[in-house]
């Protein structure tokens, strides 16, 4: 990716490390990706202002797919889940907060209506870096439990500990083929078209940040590197569609791609204020609304001046 006007050097770390990096660590990165819920809650709970958002998205996932069950529960549907023991390895990370509005909205099954376990170990962190301190606030006004010392949330999903687990990664025990661990949604996919064609909601789970000082002093930054971020995701779409059947392993990827751009439209993955400010303004509202925040944020706090009129051009 090249950025005009700036020399660039490249670092890549999992997304943990990443958000520590910029909340409790050297802060040397001039530009990071940052999970975008983490950020919300520095931003409010601590005052964090080192770092401005842009409106430029890596990483959106649906995530009715990252609830797990054990199949010996009675857990059979969404509304199943009041009163079942839940755990997660970071409560108020992205995914776990896009998870827990969801079945609030949809299926009208609160937090409150869950008792939930926050494991001492996550089974992922070699891939995600584990949770950094703003993916484990905890809400006032919700008990919390601890799971077992020496348990990750796999663990406690395979032992029996708990009922269902939240998780944007798979745990290893559902990786393994534990007989008694599932998805709630089976045909997750049928479930996340549905969720999409009624809400228009493709949930973001990454932004990216830059040091305040630095585009406070140099704000054309925010056009250039929205250029470049949009060139880089323009290019690897169309290595998609060209040459993804020769470089993925999936061998419909060519229906899955027509079927996504016939449901989504054909930018799909739009970075820019204007087509995100429903779902940026739906993760605000759920962060208040779930009480791991004083006050309702709005996005003219979180990104930066100069970046809130650009606007990626549609692909013809």
């Amino acid at each position: 990716m090249k950025v005009d006007g700036c020399n660039l050097s490249f670092t890549k770390d999992s997304i943990g490390n990443l958000n520590s990096h910029i909340f409790s660590g050297p802060k040397t990165r001039d530009v990071t990706e940052v999970g975008l819920h983490p950020y919300i809650l520095a931003y409010a709970n601590s005052d964090f202002r080192d770092y401005t958002l842009l409106p430029i998205f890596p990483l959106r996932v649906f995530r009715h797919k990252s609830i797990f069950i054990r199949t010996d529960r009675g857990i059979t549907t969404p509304e199943d889940l009041r009163g079942k023991k839940i755990a997660t390895p970071g409560y108020s990370s992205t995914s776990l907060t896009w998870i827990r509005g969801i079945l609030e909205d949809e299926y009208g099954v609160k937090p409150t209506d869950i008792e939930w376990y926050v494991s001492a170990a996550d089974s992922s962190v070699q891939d995600t870096g584990g949770p950094s301190k703003f993916e484990n606030i905890l809400p006032k006004n919700l008990k919390v439990d601890q799971g077992p010392e020496g348990k990750d949330e796999s663990d406690m999903l395979a032992d029996g500990d708990v009922d269902a687990l939240f998780h944007a990664m798979e745990p290893r025990c559902y990786v393994e083929g534990h007989p008694k661990v599932a998805r709630l949604f089976e045909d997750f996919r049928t479930t996340e078209r549905s969720y999409y064609k009624k809400t228009g909601v493709f949930p973001i789970m990454h932004a990216v940040a830059i040091r305040k000082n630095l585009i406070d002093m140099h704000p054309w930054l925010a056009s250039a590197l929205f250029r470049a971020y949009a060139q880089a995701k323009a290019n690897a779409i169309h290595e998609l569609t060209t040459l993804g059947w020769a470089n993925i392993s999936l061998p419909w990827l060519a229906k899955e791609i027509e079927e996504t751009r016939s449901l989504m439209g054909k930018n799909y993955w739009p970075y820019g204020i204007k087509p995100n400010r429903k779902v940026v303004e739906m993760l605000c509202r759920y962060f208040h609304q779930q009480g791991l925040a004083n006050r309702r944020l709005k996005i003219e706090e979180l990104f930066h001046e100069s970046s809130m009129l650009l606007a990626e051009k549609e692909e013809a």
